[in-house]
Order: C-alpha cells, then structure tokens, then sequence
C-alpha cells in the first residue's frame, strides 16, 4: 500500500488535519475533511508497516503531529521525563492502548507507544483448557465469583510497546534491545512488557478503550495534550478549555477518528485496531506459519472443540461447551516466534481474530456451524489474544445476538447459570423438529419471545444489553425495559418520572430533538417501559438496540451499530445490524407506523404477509407454514370457490418470481407438522418465505455531504508550521504564538520552537 503523496497531510507544514467539526463525531464531519483525515491515516498504517494501529494510536498520529518516513514523534510536544514508567514483572497503574511509555532499564530508559494490550490471566496456562469462568471475568477475578477487593482490581496485563515511534534519536541499538529480550530483565523474550495493571476502581476497569484512553489524556498525559506545541490545540478544537468541554471534544475526535479507519477502502479492522488489506493479504500468501493453511486450521479447531465426537442415530447428545483463545493457539504452531515478537505479536492476533470472524461471517449462520450444530461466538476480545466460545447443540442458543460482540458467558453462565427456559408456541430458538412444537399455522405475532432482549454486560456500575425494536415500539413510542433494570428502579418507590434518553445512530441521521430527549420512565406495569420515545423516522421493525444504564441514574442511552456491508432485503436498505426474526415478522406487508393491517392488500400480498406471520420461524429468519393453512391463514375463513382460484394464482406468481418457495416437511401421528421431514410420516407440502439479503456497495462519497458546501469560506485555527532551513519567523509572528499560548492555558506564553513561525487564524476558501 502507497498512500503517501502530495495530498496527504504533513505535520508542521500545513493546516491541521483535525478540525472543530470533527470533536462533533464523524456524522458531524464534512466530506472533504473526513477524506483529508483518512488519507493521512492510511499513509499512517502503512509507515508503520502496515499496522495494526489502534484507535488511540492514529488520534495520537493525528494530534501530536506524527511524522512519515521514520521520525514518527521525534519533533513531537512531550516532555519524555514525564512519561508513565513501566517495569518488567512489577505493579503500575493501569494504561490504556496509545499511552506514551518510559520503560526502565536500569541505564538508558526506553521510550515508547502502548500499541496493543490484552489480559495475561495466570489461570491460563500453555497447553491446558482455559477456565470457562476466565472469558469475560472482571479485572482482580480469581476464580467463579471470588475476586479481589473491587474497589481497586489488580489484573495480569501484556503490554506491547512500539519502541521506534519517537524516531532514530531516542532509539536504542537493536543489538542492545535484543539482549534485553533474551535476559528477560526488562522486557520478556518477545519483546514485550507484563505488568499487574492497578485499577483506581472496578468501573475503571470496566471502561471501554475509548472511555480509557480519554480519561488518560485528561489525567497522566495532560501536559502533552495541552502543549502548545501541537499543530492544533484541544482547547481550540473544543472551543474553550471546560473539562467537560475536552472531554466530550476528544470523545467527539476519537469517535471520527475510528470511523475513518473502518471506512477505509484499503484498511480492515478488527475491534479498534486497523490493518492494511495488503498486510493480511501478503500473510495469507505466505506458505508458512499464520498462513492460509494454518488460519484455516484455526477455524476448524474452534468448531471441533466443541463438535460430539461420534454421530447417534437415536437419543441427545450431551451438551459440550469449549473455549479457544487465540494468544496460547498462536503459539502452538511451528515456526511462529519471529511472528510473536514486539508489534508483529498483535498483527498476528488481529489477524487470526479476522479469520475467525470471516469463518463466523460467512460460512454459518448467525454463528451456527450447520453441519455440525455448533455455535460459534466471540465470548472476550481482551483475554489472551481474544476467546471464541464453542458450543453444541448450537441451536439451543439462538438468540438472535451478534456472534461478534464478546458476551462474556463464560463468567456469567459459571457464576450463574441461566434457568432452561421453557419453549412457548413461537418461540424462535426452538427447532422445527422438536416433538412438543404447536401446528405452524397457529402461530401469533404478539407472541414477545421474538426478538427477546439478550443481556450483554452487568457490572458493579451499568447494566448493558440489547433487543430488537417491534413494530408496536414504533407505533406506540416506548420501548420495553429488562426486568433487572425495573426491580432496581422500583426499589426507589417510583412509578413513573422523567428520564433522559440519548440516542445515537452511526452512519444515520438524527434531529437535535431525536439525540436527547426527556421521555418517561414508566414502572406501572408487570414491564417497566420508557415512553414518549421519538423513534427517528429511518428506525425500522427489526433494528437492533443496543442499551446502556448507569445503576441508580436518570439517564438512558441507545444506539444502533453500523453493518460492514449495508444489505437489501425486499426492496429495503437496511445500513444497521437487525433482528431477521423480526424483520420477517414486523416487516410482513401491510405492516408500518401508520398500522397494521391487512386492508386494501392485493391477493399476493396477503400471502405474502399469511407466511410471514404464520410461519415457523428458523434462526435465520426463514418462515415456513403448512401449505394446508394458507386459505385460512388469507381469508381468516374458509374462502370461497373465487377466492381460492385468486388464491392459487397469486402462489404460483410468487413461486415462479422466487418471493416465496415450496418445501417437504411430514406429518405426525399426532397430527403436528415438522420439518425437515420425519422419516416414516406422511409427507406434507410447506410454503416458505426467504428474507435472502443481498451485500450492496456504499454510496460513493459525493463531495457534497451535510454540513460541506463547496466554493465557501471556512475557518483554520492558528498552527505551527516548519521554516525552510535559514529562515526565521517574524516579531509579529513571535508576538502572536504568545498570544495563542496564553489562549490556550499558558498564561505567560512560550516562545516559538527554533525552527518554526506561527500562522495566524485565518479563513480561506475550500
């Protein structure tokens, strides 16, 4: 990848690439400058040689002014002697990713970037099953529901540290380095440091990489974060110096930041972290270790983990679970070390991590492995490397959830295991050829076991989780809360008050009056709902909510989640992730936010919609009904004789355009329908509905985005730029870096670097 050129920012000799519409979040950010912020980071993965760089890693690049071609932050506005120190084997406080580093080595120190890091858990060790209880256990865990003191959680951390990112100058000779590894004094044989990382409390710990990495620079790495020095200062950016002000600035910042990454054309990412295609390409050429051969093994060792080793023709197999993780796998191959050592450990792990989601992606569903019934999931992405989670019979846990959001169930299923439910007449985990199932022609949509709410994660601070919305949610403005949410509400002797609700929708758009809202938290019935939601107008049936609140407080707050690729489904966009249980149900015709209801349907649509809401369900989002009742299901009567030929007519139209499809399933003895069909019963025609999404392309860029209008005049706040040797600045411009020092919090100025003149704030033309 060659991303370099003369378009691609260069710190210190033009205006700065990030800009105050940017601390707004990436919705917020004009085309242009979006475009301008990529290609700088693209140019910045691929002088690092290829990656991975992480989220706070290319914010750093991007503030600090890192420079291309081998100097990195060489000029950068640090003091390096206030840097967090980071002993080999010793206790420190906790640092997130894109902390800046002074490793001790009892001579000259190391200085360096934290570009990755995961959980070393000493319950994990090389060659044995990893404890289930570990995936997903909260920092200071030392076993099923024992910990530490949580209110300051010490946990086992790998830490890997990029020690060229300051340039030649503060590097120490290669020879030197080395002999540092195979001493395993200051840093361990792959060049690595692990600490027991000290959490000020368990809501630290429990914070996400953004929320961490923000709460660092605001703390250990203010100083830097507020230099002068910096092409452009945060106190500019976010208008003023307030901490909430910076705070919800470089929150705004990383969100664009991340975004930029992800929608890279040439970049993959794996959680935070982006790699170029190029990278992973090159490595899947490669013929030895971490190569296809070896990827592909991967795959097929985390679904045989957990597969029953023999097939029986009668009887239930025992239920197995297993858990991989891909740090301790990784180091069983042959040949891995050089692949294991400083940042090319981390490539390594996002690599083997993407091959496994492509494996989940596209070759199960939803995380079911079809012909060996296991389910795959992402169970933790920061214990060792990341753990997959295995289990068999996979079809017992359909929940609709995304396979890859970690779930943590191997804690809390060891700390408390989940009741069995009992299977209800839709419920849209059971499989067809359960024996107690009820006819499929008896099915009702307000049947709520569709599209049940799936917890995520409950921690000492919020409680986390996510459901699909229903159409009665959009018709009626509310949305249902979990039953742990409302027991703790109650204790409060409220039944109803007002709440705050913020609403965030990536890549979507949303009103002011849409993004937080006053609506009402209602605790009258058996379900506590918050009503008076104000659904925007592109939310649909189906998309998948994600929700989170803080324990105790008044605030509530709702997203969606982008999909890779946006899919067509009949005619629908659909750019999030979503429920296809509910899309298949709520989206039947003659559904929407106006009503529901079968009125002024031609005859194909009422099939269409007797299918799609009779049907059994199947976890992809297949609906199959007993062809049998699919008069009754239509006319809700027995029809008469022009009916049924208007009825047969429009099934054949269907049919042949692929809207619908016949199967064979059978018949009991009993009278149930089942599919696939049962060996000895009577066989039975069946009509099926496939909702069979279709991958489009993003719309290209058109460079006339919200908030961009061509040809008009826009702002460029005051920065340093570097002097052509021989040069120096003028009085004025001396004169005026002092006043913009004095505006940005250092109240007798500073003097201007050697080397470097000030230019002015100014407006020009884009």
């Amino acid at each position: 990848m060659d991303t370099v050129g003369a378009n691609t920012w260069q710190p210190y000799e033009s205006e700065p690439v990030l800009t105050p519409a940017m601390t707004e979040g990436h919705r917020a950010t004009p085309g242009k400058e979006m475009d301008r912020l990529r290609r700088y980071l693209e140019a910045v993965v691929d002088d690092r040689r290829g990656g991975p760089v992480h989220t706070a890693v290319a914010f750093n690049a991007a503030y600090f002014g890192y420079e291309l071609g081998g100097e990195g932050y060489g000029n950068g506005a640090f003091d390096i002697d206030t840097f967090p120190t980071l002993t080999l084997g010793d206790e420190t406080p906790a640092l997130p990713v894109g902390a800046l580093v002074r490793i001790e080595t009892g001579s000259d120190p190391l200085y360096a970037e934290i570009v990755y890091k995961e959980g070393r858990h000493p319950c994990v060790l090389p060659g044995t099953d990893i404890p289930a209880w570990v995936s997903g256990a909260p920092a200071g865990a030392e076993g099923p529901g024992r910990g530490q003191d949580t209110s300051s959680p010490a946990r086992r951390e790998l830490l890997v540290p990029d020690l060229t990112v300051f340039g030649p100058a503060l590097q120490l000779p290669e020879g030197k380095i080395k002999r540092f590894r195979t001493r395993q004094k200051w840093l361990n044989k792959d060049g690595h440091v692990v600490v027991d990382a000290r959490y000020t409390s368990a809501s630290e710990a429990e914070l996400d990489d953004t929320a961490a990495f923000v709460h660092h620079l605001l703390t250990c790495q203010r100083e830097s974060l507020l230099s002068p020095l910096v092409p452009v200062s945060i106190v500019q950016l976010a208008g003023g110096n307030g901490e909430e002000w910076l705070r919800e600035a470089l929150t705004g910042l990383l969100d664009t930041v991340r975004y930029a990454l992800r929608s890279s054309e040439v970049l993959r990412s794996w959680g935070h972290f982006a790699l170029a295609r190029t990278r992973i390409a090159s490595g899947l050429r490669h013929d030895g270790a971490l190569g296809e051969a070896d990827l592909y093994a991967l795959t097929g060792s985390v679904e045989r983990a957990a597969a029953p080793a023999t097939r029986r023709r009668h009887g239930l197999q025992g239920a197995r679970t297993a858990f991989t993780a891909i740090g301790p796998w990784l180091r069983t191959l042959a040949g891995v070390e050089p692949l294991l050592t400083g940042v090319e450990y981390a490539v390594s792990v996002c690599r083997a991590n993407l091959a496994v989601a492509d494996f989940v992606r596209g070759d199960t569903d939803n995380g079911l492995r079809v012909g060996s019934g296991v389910r795959i999931t992402l169970d933790d992405d920061f214990e060792n490397g990341g753990i997959w989670r295995s289990h068999h019979p996979g079809a017992d846990e359909s929940d609709g959830s995304d396979p890859l959001i970690p779930a943590g169930r191997g804690w809390r299923d060891t700390v408390g295991p989940p009741e069995t439910p009992v299977p209800e007449a839709d419920d849209h985990t059971a499989v067809m050829e359960e024996a107690t199932e009820a006819p499929l022609a008896d099915q009702a949509l307000t049947d709520e076991t569709i599209g049940i709410q799936n917890y995520l994660r409950i921690t000492d601070s919020e409680l986390c989780w996510q459901a699909p919305l229903r159409l009665a949610h959009l018709m009626e403005d509310y949305l249902p809360l979990t039953p742990m949410v409302c027991d703790m509400l109650r204790l409060h002797g409220v039944e109803s008050l007002p709440v705050r609700l913020e609403l965030g929708h990536p890549g979507g758009s949303l009103d002011a009056s849409e993004e937080v809202q006053e609506v009402t938290l209602d605790l009258t019935g058996e379900t506590g709902a918050l009503r008076g939601v104000q659904w925007p107008i592109d939310f649909f049936p189906g998309l998948r909510i994600y929700a989170q609140w803080p324990r105790g407080g008044t605030v509530f707050r709702l997203s969606t989640a982008e999909l890779d690729e946006p899919v067509e489904v009949d005619g629908q966009l659909i750019s999030h992730r979503y429920d296809p249980h509910v899309l298949t149900r709520d989206g039947a015709p003659g559904s929407g936010r106006d009503g529901d209801s079968s009125d002024g349907l031609d005859t194909r649509r009422l099939v269409l919609r007797a299918v799609r809401r009779l049907g059994r369900l199947t976890p992809d989002g297949h609906a199959l009904l007993d062809r049998a009742a699919l008069p009754r299901g239509v006319y809700a009567t027995n029809p008469a004789a022009h009916q049924i030929t208007a009825l047969e007519q429009a099934l054949r139209e269907l049919l042949d355009e692929r809207h619908l499809y016949a199967a064979t399933g059978s018949r009991g003895a009993d009278g149930q329908p089942h599919h696939p069909a049962r060996e000895g019963e009577a066989p039975i025609a069946l009509i099926g509905y496939a909702p069979n999404p279709v991958v489009v392309s993003r719309p290209a860029t058109s460079g006339r985005e919200i908030g961009q209008v061509t040809g008009t005049e826009h702002f460029v706040h005051g920065f340093l730029r570097r002097l052509p040797t021989g040069w120096e600045p003028t009085d004025a411009q001396r004169t005026a870096y002092r006043e913009h020092c004095r505006r940005v919090g250092k109240a007798d100025g500073w003097e201007l670097p050697h080397g470097y003149t000030f230019v002015t704030a100014h407006s020009r033309r884009r």
